[in-house]
């Protein structure tokens, strides 16, 4: 049912008609919205910015895992440790050395690999596909499958629980923008394939269900499709074809960049862009309060341009209700850029519901990542 908002349009003191851009002089603009950045939203403005805290305790804070100092490598996905998880999204980080010993099946809902290091293979029901960093593997629920990695892999796992993944509605931009469903891979059967069932010996397959795994065992390959045909398949894309939609003369919000979408949660992918050459846009990410969902960002490759001492293999989450925006630094540059383009790639999760930290990544938090936006004394 569509929402019938409770209908404001006012504004007082010293504002920008343009949200994003033109700010009164001396000012941080705030945006408060809801449904993310879909719903109706408010732009107060500051004198200071509003991340200028002294203090910040309690669970609200920010928080920040270094998930490359998770150095253990396991040959089955789900030995990987959880790093985040509420009942419709699980977030593991899983390094890989060898060749799986055996295959995986997910039977509480679709899977995402995003390949953060590494090249390989990957072997399953549908036939094989090459994978290499930065790909993003998509996964239906109840695929049986396997990784055979040519050089040690990393590996961000994000599952819709109980649920699937989807391309999102990309409306007035049509189908062709972020990227052209036709850069979507599929599985084939090609030699790759017959030579892995070729080995055809006994084979286990580990099924998730629930969060608990049982082990099939088969005296044989089952990765033995000889044919296949239809409209559901696991699917191959990489980020650097992904094509991000921009305006010289606004700051776009981040869910612009969606690149998946799940019942509770999105998926989306921050590449290589221009700044906004407009003089009085923004230029920097707006500051704002996620009040409807948690955000989390991967970090991949690339100079992350809105905050320092942030490396590829890092992993940030603002809980819902925390307001946030650039690193002080970074604010020098909110309306002129020193470069022309953003030099980024990073993986951001929006979930509607709130998320526990598993125990692995309190491991390789950085307890001091909340005082990153600290006013200096």
């Amino acid at each position: 049912m569509a929402r019938n908002w409770i209908p404001v349009r006012a504004a007082q003191g010293a504002h920008s008609r343009q949200a994003h851009a033109d700010m009164p002089a001396g000012t941080y603009e705030r945006e408060i919205s809801k449904e993310g950045f879909f719903g109706p939203a408010a732009f107060i403005h500051h004198p200071r910015p509003p991340t200028g805290w002294s203090d910040f305790e309690g669970p609200l804070r920010p928080r920040a895992f270094d998930l490359a100092r998770l150095n253990e490598a396991q040959g089955s996905p789900w030995n990987a440790p959880v790093i985040l998880q509420n009942a419709a999204c699980e977030m593991r980080f899983w390094k890989l050395a060898q060749a799986m010993p055996g295959l995986a099946r997910n039977a509480d809902g679709d899977q995402l690999l995003f390949v953060h290091q590494g090249q390989g293979d990957l072997f399953c029901d549908y036939g094989h596909i090459a994978y290499e960093a930065g790909d993003y593997l998509y996964l239906p629920r109840g695929t049986m499958w396997r990784l055979s990695p040519a050089e040690p892999t990393a590996i961000l796992m994000i599952q819709a629980t109980n649920s699937h993944f989807t391309l999102p509605d990309k409306g007035l931009l049509g189908g062709h923008a972020l990227f052209d469903p036709a850069m979507l891979d599929t599985p084939e059967l090609n030699e790759a394939f017959k030579a892995h069932q070729a080995q055809d010996g006994k084979t286990t397959v580990a099924v998730k269900k629930r969060g608990e795994v049982s082990t099939v065992t088969y005296p044989y390959n089952p990765l033995d499709a000889v044919g296949w045909h239809g409209e559901l398949a696991p699917v191959r894309l990489n980020v650097r074809h992904i094509r991000p939609v921009v305006s010289h003369r606004y700051h776009l919000p981040p869910s612009v960049h969606t690149t998946f979408v799940s019942d509770r949660f999105v998926v989306c992918t921050f590449a290589p862009r221009p700044f906004e050459t407009d003089p009085g846009a923004l230029k920097v990410p707006f500051f704002h309060n996620n009040d409807d969902f948690d955000e989390v960002l991967f970090y991949h490759a690339g100079d992350f341009f809105s905050r320092d001492h942030i490396e590829a293999g890092m992993m940030t989450f603002h809980p819902s209700g925390f307001t946030h925006g650039p690193h002080p630094k970074a604010l020098k540059n909110m309306l002129s850029q020193p470069k022309a383009a953003t030099d980024e790639y990073a993986v951001m999760i929006d979930t509607r519901d709130p998320l526990d930290v598993g125990e692995a990544a309190s491991t390789v938090e950085n307890p001091d990542y909340v005082n990153s936006w600290r006013t200096p004394a």
